[in-house]
């Protein structure tokens, strides 16, 4: 194999859809607390986008909410919504205290050590009656930051 001539720097942006954006802007921006930065529409492409921000600076990492325009035409922006996604968190237990108290369901099993040996937990991709906030689709992987990746979010001032 030859040497590749570029390097993967980090998450530049997920798109998740939905058939109702307004779902995933109560999760992403009323409750995780992103920025929205923009709107996109498309007949052409079947889309209705809000794009909210996570981060600042180098670590800012774009987050498309797209709902389709239309849902009997395609392109179909909801489907698949997305498997999963991984998010660093800086306390994953305080994470987690205040997220269920919001009524976010999370999925089976708690905070668990994850495949990368770090601390995580997942919020389901569907509330229900008890916890009425989900991923809306989306498995949602809440990881625990190492002590290094903190402190370079915090000395950067992300």
């Amino acid at each position: 194999m030859s040497q590749r001539p570029f390097r993967v720097l980090g998450l530049q942006q997920i798109a998740i859809g939905a058939l109702d954006k307004g779902e995933l802007r109560k999760l992403w921006v009323d409750t995780f607390g992103l920025g929205v930065k923009g709107n996109f529409k498309s007949e052409r492409e079947n889309v209705d986008e809000d794009i909210v921000e996570l981060g600042h600076g180098p670590f800012a990492v774009e987050v498309d909410l797209m709902q389709p325009i239309d849902p009997e035409k395609k392109p179909r922006v909801d489907q698949p919504a997305l498997n999963h996604i991984g998010l660093w968190v800086d306390d994953i237990h305080k994470a987690v205290e205040w997220l269920d108290a919001q009524g976010v369901r999370f999925a089976p099993g708690g905070i668990r050590k994850g495949a990368a040996g770090f601390d995580v937990c997942f919020i389901h991709p569907k509330g229900n009656e008890d916890k009425p906030l989900g991923g809306a689709g989306v498995l949602i992987e809440l990881v625990q930051a190492p002590p290094e990746v903190v402190e370079a979010f915090e000395r950067l001032g992300a």
